[in-house]
Formats: structure tokens, C-alpha cells, sequence
């Protein structure tokens, strides 16, 4: 069996291990009679029936299930739409009992008893909305709900993956009914398996599936197929990623979906492992800034609220103030917590305890000051401590700790712990249940590993730019207080009263030529790549200095200050205060590119919580270590990818303070926890000549002291093996996105030209072997100028041409004094053309291409050399040739005529072959509808078995098939 076979290989299996964990196969047939149509989502009987089984007292008969389906039907085909589907999976919609006269909660799932719940695959599942049909691989159904849609590519398709979340993507525009009920989605081709939620789209939000959660995450074996289908299948788990790992959320107005990350669900089983221990009542949690703490912290509390185990306790959220002012807080209950005890005061935080009250509590740290001893001994209590590096220190942790002497305390942080005296007081607090210091661990390595974060570089600004450094020495790292500093307050209180440090950097010539750096800096490099930046100022009033000083290089509308206001604030502060609104709105506006603002000025607001992942460069003119600097940095190490496929690879850090001089002492914590965090932009410029030197020994001696054809000819030749030339798209990659970040650069000068010709081969060779590949829109943006200012019309090339492509065309291309594999290439690719451009009109094209589709493949394989290959295409132009001329003294549609084509290219005698045609062309006009319309497609279906089966053809159902796909293929 064929490598390259997505169904042998990827498909059957994947249902095979689905069925061997507790799924039931049912095929498509089946699954068709079940849903009722191609335009129902449900296998209507099933869900039925467990609706009635699910809610006995609530549900009492047939009708009153049909009325339940009738509503999730009804749902918007759109994320809201999703969010009530979710909401019904949940429990948390009712349904009216007339005989009790009230409202009861209605179950369309099990999560408890997965026993009681039915579990259904099938495959190759057709979907009908409107004049749109999808066929998605595979789907599962749980109570007869399609909740997971599975894509499957052939393990040897390079851009399987990239491919296959297009497809999720379009079943989101044409089936957005089906999406509106489906929670989840997969995509595999057998070495990669992801996952993410339906309705949130964005590569970022594409994770990698690890089988190993709640198990050792430090294996270096990587997970076979068989492992990774049925741990990420297995029924309990998909219950259970139903119910307790999505959230829905409002941000900034808008609604958006969120899945836990593998990471993030094997914290979640940890920490409720630890909550049931009677023995520990201590845990420490560090996920690295941008792994989603955030989400892990509300599902946790979630998980403690709703599990009847736990006999209704009082969980604790202590947040800090920059989270608590975030919205995610404050619509708590709209994340399906119900009430929510926000305390308001200490006295309000002491009442809530004395009184027993259940159900989540959140309250900052400070609250807890000077709080009575023994307020509330139960031990069903859970306090979960966000920036635990931070919020426990000195006596607020014992008054926490003493008012609430038997619960179970849980800390989580976004940075690892400190060397300093105060990350071993951390430790001591949370972390001495566990013989390593932390429950859970995510490090910033495995982030990257991940593609949760991307790698940070930084770059020294030039000296006459750099702050001053023995007043740097003097008045600030040789400050005490600020040995494992943990609160940007902290550093703020230091830099006030560093007079001669703070003067220095609010210097107005100091400002002005740091402003004019900054603003070239940002058209040169950052602006080009579509991306925005943070200019991080010393204080607030250096913030309003570097607005104006700005303001002279860069419109106006380009940058927006944000800072926090106080009422004494005198006039040039005062006038860049924000509303609450007007700050919503730029927020909003910075995360979307081609918006303005592209450049925000800040101190301190949106250096923690905010999250923008077009943000790829951080100017940073503050001085800043430990815990601060980690948190301010990762702003810019959020993975991004545009509409158009461009990835950020990396984030940059411009420093104008000196603090990454000495990165040991700007960051206390051990190098195991931190290295790889972030390095200087020279590790960039070592790895592009490293790999420079590798094109120039391997790939540029292909066309040395070669010009024209014989190049060409050259490089198709030696890329003819699959394998090697997918090694070169990848190296060619990792090249383009190191150009990218560090152009335009004097260092990059000696490498330009044979940079350039490696762009011409790697165009050569995507245009040549994968002519369905747009090759130009791949590009990133600067090799993307490269390519139109220097692209030459050489021999393999994306026709520009307006000429009607044709048979005499392209014998004549076969009789061009060129050499055979160009020549084998260039038909190739203006068959592939004539097709694309023509097939829909012509349909009968469409087995010509695959026919031509076919020789490629052989070609490439080597199955055949270049004389036989063009030897079997020239025959193919005549067939070419001689079905236009047909075609245009036909009577037949372009349908039937398309019939009569295939057949006769499949050895079926002309006579024979007019016949089926004729038979077909009045069916196709008595079935008009017959690809939107199950009923007339089984009618027309039935016609053309019959007329096969007339001239004896023994295949009948398979060549059926064959035929009918290839009509839809011309008709989408």
C-alpha cells in the first residue's frame, strides 16, 4: 500500500483505534438514513432517544425530544450560535415541565456515567447548506450531536496540516450549521496530530496534542499514531474536554472561544488530585507567561465548585490589581460560575468568610491584612493564589494562611521562581509538597518547543543612546529591595527616588534622539513585517515626552499613550487620559494589523495581562529585572500569524538601558529555567551564515558556471526526489524568516546575491512540482520585494500570458529547443493552467489533468525519464487536440459530453461510450439539482448504473463514483 494513500493509512486507521477505545462505527450510508438528509446535522433517532434516557422526569416523551431538536436546530450558524450548543452539552439549559409547572435542566451529555452516553464514528460525512455541500473525513457524535470533526492528509502531503485547517476553515463559511453543533476539530496526517476549537481560527490557536497529560512530559520519545488517537479520543477525555476545557469569553466586546492547551488540563487533573489528598494542602503551579494561567486558574475553580466530591466549598481567587481590572474578571458569571463574591473591602473579605459562604470568592491579597486567625476552619476550602512569586510575601501570606489554617492553598505563577531569599520563602509557602517545588511545570523551553511562545531576541541600542552607566550601577542594580523584584510598583518606587538615573533618561536630547532612532528603527524593520511595538518609558511623564518627540518622525495617529490617571495630574498628563471606552477601542485596535495605533507608549499599564500577538518588537527605555522584566518581555513572545500566512518567529527586545549587558543579573532565577528565553540578535546572524555557507556548498554549486535553460534543467533534475526537495523548502524557510527579521542590515550585503538566486530556485521549484501552490503569496514581505524587483523570465515561470491556452500551443511548446525536463515541466504546468482556467466550462479537462497529474507523479518518482515522459504527454495534447474538435461539433452538454470522454479514455469502444452519454444527457436534465438533492442524485445515480451495466462495464458502482466526483470537482 501507497505511503501517499490518506485513506489506508491516516483514516482507517484513526477509526480503527476510535473503535477499539468505546466509538461505534456506523459508514456514511447509515449515517446519512440516521441524520435524515444531507442537511441534518443529528443521527435524529439516536439523540432522540437519549435525550428521553438522559431526563427521565424532564423530557417524558418523543415530542418533547423533538421540540429539544427543533431548538438546537434553530441555533445561529455562528460563534454565538456555538456558545449556546456548548451551553446545552454544559446542563445549563432548562426545558418547561408542564406537569410540574417549572423549569428543570436538560442533559444532552453524561460526563459523570460515560456508560450512559452513546458514542458514534463515521466518515467521509456529507453536509448540505444551501447550494454549499462539504464531505468532512471523519466526524464522531456523542448522543447523536457531531461534537469533534476530524481532517485527515497523507502522511507524505508537506502542507498536510496547513491544508487540512483550510478545509476546517471553509466548513466554518459553508456549513456553518454543521460547526454551529461541533465543539472541537482535529487534524492529522499520522507524524502530526493537532487539535483546537471550532470558531477561533487563528494558527495561535492550533495546538500540538501531547498524549502525555497527568503522565511524565519530559519523555524524549515522541507519541506514536495509535497513542495519540485514542488518549486524545478515548470517551472520558472527550467528555470531559466538552464540558470542563472549553470557555467562551467576552474580551473587548467581542466573543471568543478558548480550548485548553495539554499543558494546561494535565495542571487542572493535578491540582484537583491534590484537593482530594488529606495528607497535602500546598501546591505551586509555574506556567510560563502566555501559556494560558489564566484559563488553568478559572477551570480549576470551576472544576472545585462543580464536583459533588468537594460537598460545595469556598473557593479563593486572589488576583492581582492588573487582573482584577481585567474583564475576564469581571464576567465571571457569563463563564458559567453563577453568583460571584467579588470583595470589595476587608471588612466585606472578613464577612464573606465568618458567614461560611460558599461558592467563589475573589480578592486581592491586601485584603487580607491584619485578618483574625481561625475565620473559617472547614477543610473544603481552595485558595488559589495568582503571582504567588509575589503576592504571599512578608505577613499578608500568614494572615492568609492563619485565618484559613485547614485549606488547601494552590500558587501559580507565570515566572519561575527566584534565587533570592524571596523565591525560597515561595518555595517554602507552596511549593514543599512536592520534591522538586512545583506541582505542575511548563517552562519557557517547552513553550517554545510547543509553538506556545516564540523565541526573544534582543538588540543593544547604540552607545550615545544607552542610559548612563554608573548611574544605572549606582541607583539601580545595587538597590537591595530590588533582589528578586516581583511588582512593577516596586521598581517604580526605586526609580523615584533614583534623581540623577530618572533625569538622565527624561533628558529632552536624549528623548528627541531616541524618538528619531525609534521612529526609522520602526519603518525600517517592524512596519515592513506588518507588525506593532511597545516603547516602554521610564515613568509617566516620560511617556507623554517620548508622544511628542514621536510625534515629529511619525503621524500622529501612528502612537497612543496609556498610562494610568491621577486626579492631580497636572495639564500635559492630563491630556492623555483615557475613558475606559476610548482605551477598550485602542486595545482593540493595536491587536488588528493594518489599524493605528501601531506604536503604544507605556510605564506600566499593558505590561502585564495584555495580550497582542502582531506585537513583535518592545523598544524598552525603562529599567526593569526578575520577575518584572520576564513579564514585560513576554508581551512580545505570542505566536501570530496573518491572514495571509505570515508567522512571527521570534520577538525583539531594542534596549536603550543596558539591562540585557548582564542577562545573569537581570535575571535571578536558574539558566535551566530561563535559557532560551532570550538571546542577542547575533545568535540570528550566526545561524543565516551558517545556513548561507550550507546553500553555498550544497544547493548554489547546482548552477555554477551555468546560465539559462541548463541551470534550470540542473536544479529540476536534482530536486526530482520528494524527499530532498522538501528538505530544501524547509531550509529555504528557516533562511526567509531569519532574512526577514534581520533585514535590511550591512551584514546581510555579501550574501545578497546568491540570497537572491536561492529565492529564483526555491520559486523555480514550487512552480515547477506544486503548480496548485500560488508560490509569490508565500513569500514573506521582504523576500517578497526581492521577488518583484529581480524576478527574471526564466524558462519555468508563472505564466503571465493573457493568450487563450490550447492544443496548438502546447505542441508547440513540445517543439521549443529546450531541454527535456524543462520542456517536461513547462507542459506540465500550462496543462495544470488550461485545466484550472477551463475545467469548470469543460469538465471532460478534468480527467485529461488527472491523466497529466499522473505522468508528474511518475516522473518525479523517477518512474520514467524525461523522453518517455514527454513522449506519453505528447500523446496526451493529441487526445487533448482531438476532444476540442469533438467538442465543438458535439450535441451533448458539456456534462454528458464529459461522460462520453472518460469513457472512452477508460478503453470503452465510441459506440458504446455515445451511448451512456445520450442515456445521461436526458437524466441530467430530468435531475437538474442532482448535486444539492439527495433524491435526485440517487435517481441519476441509478440511470447511470444502468447504462454501464448496458455496455457490459463489470465495475459499475466505482466507476459510477469516479464520474459523479469528477462533475462536482468541475462544478466547485
Amino acid at each position: 500500500m501507497s505511503l501517499s494513500s490518506e485513506r489506508h493509512n491516516v483514516q482507517n486507521p484513526l477509526i480503527r483505534y476510535a473503535t477499539e477505545v468505546g466509538w461505534v462505527y456506523i459508514p456514511p450510508e447509515e449515517a446519512l438514513r440516521l441524520r435524515g438528509g444531507e442537511a441534518k446535522p443529528f443521527l435524529h433517532p439516536v439523540l432522540v432517544e437519549q435525550l428521553q434516557r438522559l431526563n427521565p422526569e424532564a423530557v417524558t416523551n418523543a415530542a418533547k425530544a423533538e421540540e429539544v431538536v427543533r431548538r438546537l436546530l434553530s441555533l445561529r450558524p455562528d460563534i454565538e450560535g456555538n456558545y449556546e450548543a456548548w451551553e446545552y452539552l454544559r446542563g445549563l439549559k432548562t426545558v418547561f415541565v408542564e406537569a410540574e409547572r417549572r423549569e428543570r435542566n436538560l442533559r444532552l451529555l453524561d460526563p459523570e456515567h460515560p456508560e450512559r452516553n452513546r458514542f458514534h464514528v463515521t466518515d467521509e460525512f456529507s453536509f448540505q447548506s444551501g447550494v454549499h455541500r462539504i464531505r468532512a473525513d471523519v466526524v464522531f457524535l456523542v448522543n447523536g450531536i457531531p461534537v469533534l470533526i476530524v481532517e485527515t492528509k497523507a502522511a507524505t502531503r508537506l502542507e498536510g496540516i496547513a491544508e487540512a485547517f483550510d478545509q476546517i476553515r471553509r466548513y466554518h463559511q459553508e456549513a456553518p450549521e454543521l460547526m454551529a453543533q461541533a465543539q472541537l476539530f482535529a487534524l492529522t496526517q499520522l507524524v502530526q496530530f493537532f487539535y483546537g476549537a471550532t470558531w477561533s481560527l487563528s494558527r495561535k490557536t492550533l495546538f500540538n496534542w501531547r498524549e502525555d497529560v497527568g503522565a511524565n512530559h519530559d519523555s524524549p520519545l515522541p507519541p506514536d499514531f495509535e497513542t495519540l488517537v485514542k488518549s486524545f479520543v478515548a470517551p472520558r477525555r472527550v467528555l470531559r474536554v466538552l464540558t470542563d476545557f472549553i470557555l467562551f469569553a467576552r474580551k473587548d466586546g467581542e466573543l471568543s472561544k478558548v480550548i485548553l492547551r495539554p499543558h494546561q488540563m494535565r495542571a487542572v487533573e493535578r491540582v484537583l488530585g491534590r484537593a482530594r489528598d488529606p495528607q497535602k494542602q500546598r501546591g505551586l503551579v509555574w506556567h510560563t507567561q502566555g501559556s494560558g494561567k489564566t484559563y488553568t486558574m478559572l477551570t480549576i475553580a470551576r472544576r472545585l465548585l462543580e464536583t459533588p466530591e468537594f460537598q460545595n466549598p469556598t473557593v479563593l481567587l486572589i488576583v492581582d490589581r492588573n487582573e482584577l481590572e481585567q474583564q475576564l474578571f469581571q464576567n465571571l458569571e457569563a463563564l458559567g460560575f453563577g453568583h460571584v463574591h467579588l470583595a470589595t473591602s476587608k471588612r466585606h473579605l472578613r464577612h464573606l468568610l465568618q458567614r461560611d459562604t460558599r461558592g467563589l470568592i475573589v480578592s486581592m491579597i491586601h485584603k487580607f491584612d491584619d485578618m483574625p486567625a481561625n475565620l473559617c476552619t472547614r477543610r473544603n476550602v481552595f485558595v488559589l493564589v495568582d503571582e504567588a512569586h509575589r503576592s504571599t510575601g512578608g505577613d499578608l501570606g500568614n494572615y492568609l494562611m492563619g485565618a484559613l489554617p485547614n485549606a488547601t492553598f494552590i500558587g501559580f505563577t507565570g515566572t519561575p521562581i527566584d534565587k533570592t531569599a524571596h523565591g525560597k520563602g515561595t518555595f517554602k509557602t507552596f511549593g514543599g509538597d512536592d520534591p522538586q517545588g512545583y506541582l505542575d511545570k511548563y517552562s519557557i523551553r517547552e513553550s517554545i518547543e510547543d509553538g506556545t511562545t516564540v523565541p526573544l531576541h534582543y538588540q543593544l541600542a547604540p552607545n550615545d543612546l544607552m542610559a548612563d552607566r554608573e548611574a544605572m550601577e549606582r541607583e539601580f542594580w545595587a538597590v537591595a529591595e530590588l533582589e528578586g523584584v516581583a511588582d512593577v510598583e516596586e521598581i517604580n518606587r526605586v526609580l523615584d527616588r533614583a534623581v540623577t538615573l530618572t533625569n538622565m533618561l527624561k533628558n529632552r536630547d536624549r528623548v528627541e534622539k531616541i524618538a528619531a532612532f525609534v521612529a526609522n528603527h520602526f519603518k525600517t524593520y517592524v512596519q515592513p513585517m506588518g507588525y506593532k511595538a511597545f516603547l516602554v518609558a521610564a515613568d509617566r511623564e516620560a511617556c507623554v515626552l517620548y508622544k511628542e518627540a514621536l510625534d515629529r518622525h511619525l503621524p500622529p495617529e501612528w502612537s497612543a499613550v496609556v498610562i494610568s490617571s491621577g486626579h492631580n495630574d497636572p495639564p500635559h498628563l492630563k491630556r492623555h487620559h483615557l475613558s475606559e471606552e476610548e482605551e477598550r477601542r485602542l486595545r482593540q485596535a493595536f491587536r488588528k494589523p493594518g489599524e493605528n495605533p501601531q506604536i503604544f507608549i507605556v510605564t506600566e499599564k499593558l505590561l502585564t495581562g495584555y495580550d497582542a500577538p502582531i506585537l513583535y518588537c518592545m523598544y524598552l527605555d525603562k529599567p526593569m529585572r526578575d520577575h518584572v522584566l520576564l513579564q514585560a518581555i513576554a508581551r512580545v513572545n505570542r505566536p501570530y500569524e496573518s491572514e495571509d500566512g505570515q508567522r512571527k518567529t521570534t520577538g525583539l527586545i531594542l534596549d536603550f538601558v543596558g539591562i540585557f549587558e548582564d542577562l545573569e543579573r537581570a535575571l535571578a532565577f536558574d539558566s535551566q529555567d530561563v535559557s532560551g528565553v532570550v538571546q542577542g540578535i547575533e545568535v540570528l546572524k550566526a545561524r543565516f551564515q551558517e545556513l548561507m555557507e550550507e546553500a553555498r556548498a550544497q544547493h548554489l554549486t547546482l548552477v555554477a558556471g551555468k546560465g539559462g535553460d541548463e541551470a534550470i534543467e540542473a536544479v529540476l533534475e536534482h530536486f526530482r526526489d520528494k524527499e530532498a526537495r522538501e528538505g530544501f523548502y524547509r531550509f529555504f524557510r528557516e533562511l526567509e524568516e531569519l532574512y526577514e527579521i534581520l533585514s535590511p542590515d550591512p551584514f546581510l550585503r555579501p550574501y545578497l546575491e546568491d540570497y537572491q538566486r536561492l529565492v529564483e530556485m526555491y520559486r523555480l521549484l514550487r512552480t515547477a512540482y506544486e503548480p496548485h501552490v500560488p508560490v509569490d503569496k508565500s513569500f514573506l514581505r521582504k523576500t517578497a520585494e526581492i521577488v518583484q524587483r529581480h524576478t527574471r523570465a526564466d524558462a519555468v515561470h508563472q505564466p503571465t500570458a493573457t493568450y487563450e491556452i490550447g492544443p496548438a500551443a502546447l505542441l508547440a511548446l513540445l517543439n521549443e529547443a529546450k531541454p527535456e525536463t524543462v520542456k517536461v515541466f513547462n507542459l506540465l504546468k500550462e496543462l495544470h493552467r488550461l485545466v484550472e482556467e477551463q475545467g469548470r466550462a469543460a469538465p471532460y479537462l478534468l480527467s485529461i489533468g488527472e491523466r497529466a497529474e499522473a505522468i508528474r507523479r511518475r516522473f518525479e518518482e523517477r518512474q520514467m525519464e524525461s523522453q518517455e515522459a514527454l513522449r506519453e504527454l505528447e500523446e496526451l495534447v493529441k487526445q487533448l487536440k482531438q476532444a476540442h474538435e469533438e467538442r465543438a461539433s458535439s450535441p451533448l452538454s458539456p456534462q454528458a459530453f464529459a461522460v462520453e470522454w472518460w469513457l472512452r479514455t477508460h478503453r470503452v469502444d465510441p459506440e458504446g461510450a455515445i451511448q451512456v452519454a445520450q442515456r445521461m444527457e436526458r437524466a441530467f436534465s430530468q435531475f437538474p439539482h442532482w448535486m444539492h438533492n439527495r433524491k435526485q442524485e440517487g435517481d441519476l445515480r441509478s440511470e447511470l448504473y444502468g447504462a454501464l451495466s448496458d455496455i457490459g462495464v463489470s465495475e459499475v458502482v466505482a466507476w459510477a463514483d469516479t464520474i459523479l466526483n469528477l462533475l462536482r470537482r468541475a462544478a466547485e
